[in-house]
């Protein structure tokens, strides 16, 4: 007789998935979530905003693109989450907003459940580094679609701020410090061209040492993104923080082009960093010129903040003080005198 498990999903195996991951999910809680997993949708106790004069509510969906290759290959699954997350809140806090909650999605071959919980349990992590309540979400088995260790993940998330606290372009003006933050790495950006680098032209294998990286290629492509939501948040309640641009697919310059109004140019420095040894390795081993470099990778920087020169000092000092290292890499001026409009000019070698 014919069933839903002959034709490849397990329900029951879905369910044990479900029984594994609440011991993490339980780690990822904030006091205005009501309930727990496994009902139709997640509650959150929406009166914890009223002591907002305006609340503006700030969402953001994401996932971590070819990067699951990697960790599927590798057959570690537990960092992954950190890359969904990061991908998410951290393109909230750019506009100041703290992160409320978020739910994800994970579709796979065949439901292992060990695996799914390893999966959340990254997630979970991630979510309590950050603050942010995993107040729910899917798992989805699709067989014959996806192979049986085969996985892809998204998500979405939440979030609030005062309006009157509101980052963004509109306060960005002339005179402006850019401040630097460092990537942990490749972050979940540009592993389509990292993966033909590495495994088609080079036909380097996961498990090979490199000196440069400082151990194996497959752990240094896996390192999870930085996430940057609380220091982040430390920074923009220092006061002097007009924006704040989230580095992912489209690199550095084409990222903070988005958080410039139409009035001012932007030169920064390649001196005042070094990038990772990952990125001169992808560049040498493909034969990619800078200019598709520096649109792919984020180039060892994650996160930009524009910031008013008498708070730069102090901004790179709190950062640091909250494990992110930073410096001063450019500044704002009038449209004009570093490039055209609303634009990011990379100069100076690295």
């Amino acid at each position: 007789m014919t069933d839903y498990a002959a034709a490849g999903v397990s329900v029951a195996e879905g369910d044990r998935a479900v029984e594994l991951m609440k011991e993490w999910v339980a780690k990822a809680r904030r006091p205005e979530v009501v309930g727990g997993i496994g009902g139709f949708a997640g509650l959150f106790d929406a009166s914890a905003l009223k002591d907002y004069r305006r609340p503006l509510l700030a969402t953001s969906a994401d996932g971590v693109g070819t990067k699951v290759q990697i960790a599927q290959r590798m057959d570690k699954h537990d960092t992954i989450g950190f890359d969904l997350v990061g991908m998410l809140v951290d393109d909230l806090v750019v506009c100041g907003a703290e992160p409320l909650f978020m739910t994800d999605y994970i579709a796979c071959g065949k439901v292992v459940p060990e695996r799914i919980a390893e999966i959340v349990k990254g997630i979970a992590e991630a979510c309590a580094e950050s603050g942010t309540a995993l107040l729910g979400g899917e798992t989805a088995e699709h067989p014959g679609l996806l192979g049986p260790d085969e996985y892809d993940m998204a998500g979405s998330t939440t979030g609030v701020v005062e309006a009157d606290r509101l980052l963004g372009a509109e306060l960005v003006r002339p005179g402006d410090v850019v401040i630097a933050m460092a990537s942990s790495g490749l972050h979940s950006n540009g592993y389509s061209l990292v993966r033909h680098v590495f495994f088609g032209q080079a036909g380097w294998s996961l498990d090979r040492h490199v000196d440069e990286l400082g151990g194996t290629l497959g752990e240094t492509l896996l390192t999870p993104t930085r996430l940057y939501t609380k220091p982040c948040l430390a920074l923009a309640d220092l006061g002097g923080v007009h924006a704040m641009s989230h580095v992912t697919g489209g690199g550095l310059a084409a990222n903070l082009e988005r958080v410039l109004p139409d009035t001012v140019s932007v030169v920064m420095d390649r001196g005042t960093w070094t990038p990772a040894p990952i990125f001169g390795l992808v560049a040498e081993l493909g034969g990619v010129a800078r200019p598709a470099l520096e649109q792919a990778l984020n180039m060892g920087v994650g996160m930009v903040a524009l910031v008013d020169p008498e708070t730069a000092d102090a901004a790179v000092r709190l950062l640091g003080e909250h494990g992110v290292d930073a410096w001063v890499a450019g500044e704002v001026a009038d449209a004009g005198v570093h490039g055209p409009a609303a634009s990011v000019t990379l100069v100076g070698e690295q």
